[in-house]
């Protein structure tokens, strides 16, 4: 069997990559990206069944040729590019997920439900750490309840390094500037509204070992499927909050214009200033893990569930602890993505998932099996109550 990890020398398309080669469920898989030297060394990371490929999405005729005979793709290039590779595996006939669509591309996604499901295909948008480990435990949390009045998801972070960077990026710095700067469109009352980037302060109480921290409304694609999803049980109520170290900082660079990518006159030359941020980044080396030093950065997902179960009010935390894996020189949000989509590659490669169409993870994954392999890897996760607590840190 062949998976392709398109972005596969990217931030957290590497770690798919490693980990779809090293868990023994594929016989090829391919580190496809932009950048050979990435693709290359995402590869050469990932050992002997792993082999790179370089490859721009926007060639719609090389990405299908690439993906013939695939079992599954994994997505992992930037969000708006999601479209225009979902198209490209319905022409290949094969299976795609992708680890998110910040909102409004996760909802034209979607939109091509019909299509898909006519012709047998399948698509899942959002499968991977916050989008998709935080959708299947939402629904898992929701399963035995009569009602589900809200849903608030938390996400917050933590630096535990020793001497490391004070700046750093572990995720797209292109969707983190989109968060800073799009409205976060929350579901309330029924009904979706808009609300500022970072507004709702608020101060919050995660398990260790993230502890107190300060989170805000941006905009994510959790309340873009699961209102629908729980339909049937009522709900009202649908947010999505995030905070950690660097935030604010984030914050500050997209209200400085540092995300527009309205061209700026620059002695006589046009410059975008985001263009001119990513490339700033990537000559600093500020994305992903500096050589050399070991980051210890932990976070932690909290989804609070109020609902009720035999007509009494029941309140429900889902939880989910997320580890770095310093062994593969990678942070806690390259490892948690990267781990959770090449996990739903390998049970939409197996059988397990047989759904059809566009669906979001909460109404396609497993959540058995999906716990189950995300344990293996260090990822924990828990429903309190009815289920016991996160035991102490094992990793």
């Amino acid at each position: 069997m062949k998976a392709v990890v398109l972005g596969g020398g990217g931030l957290t398309g590497r770690c798919s990559v490693r980990d779809l080669a090293t868990s023994g469920a594929f016989d090829e898989v391919v580190a496809a990206d932009l950048d050979p030297t990435l693709a290359s060394q995402a590869a050469k990371a990932a050992g002997s069944r792993a082999r790179a490929a370089t490859l721009d999405v926007r060639d719609r005729g090389a990405l299908v040729q690439l993906l013939k005979g695939a079992a599954v793709c994994v997505n992992a290039v930037q969000y708006q590019f999601n479209l225009a590779v979902m198209e490209a595996t319905f022409e290949a006939g094969v299976p795609y997920l992708d680890f998110g669509g910040l909102f409004h591309m996760t909802r034209r996604q979607l939109a091509l439900d019909e299509k898909f499901r006519a012709a047998g295909q399948l698509a899942i948008p959002g499968l991977g750490q916050v989008p998709g480990i935080s959708n299947v435990l939402a629904m898992e949390a929701s399963r035995d309840l009569d009602r589900v009045d809200s849903l608030t998801i938390r996400d917050g972070w933590r630096d535990l390094t020793e001497n490391g960077p004070e700046v750093l990026f572990t995720w797209s710095p292109s969707t983190f500037l989109d968060e800073m700067v799009l409205p976060a469109v929350v579901f309330e009352n029924g009904a979706y509204h808009d609300h500022p980037a970072m507004s709702g302060a608020e101060e919050y109480e995660f398990p260790p070992p993230v502890g107190r921290t300060r989170v805000y409304r941006t905009l994510h694609s959790e309340p873009a499927t699961l209102p629908d999803s729980l339909r049937s049980k009522g709900i009202q109520h649908c947010e999505w909050k995030e905070g950690g170290p660097g935030i604010e900082v984030l914050r500050t660079m997209a209200q400085l214009g540092l995300a527009s990518d309205r061209p700026l006159d620059v002695k006589g030359q046009p410059v975008a200033p985001r263009d001119f941020t990513l490339a700033l980044l990537k000559r600093e080396k500020l994305l992903g893990a500096p050589e050399g030093v070991v980051i210890h950065d932990w976070e932690v997902c909290d989804i609070e569930v109020h609902g009720t179960q035999a007509g009494q009010p029941v309140v429900r935390h889902a939880l989910a602890r997320f580890p770095p894996r310093p062994d593969w020189n990678l942070t806690v949000t390259e490892y948690a993505v990267g781990v959770a989509g090449a996990v739903g590659a390998e049970l939409i490669a197996s059988g397990q998932v047989s759904a059809k169409g566009v669906i979001p993870p909460e109404r396609c994954i497993p959540p058995g099996p999906f716990r189950a392999a995300l344990k293996q890897r260090g990822i924990e996760t828990a429903i309190v109550p009815p289920e016991p607590p996160l035991p102490s840190m094992s990793r």
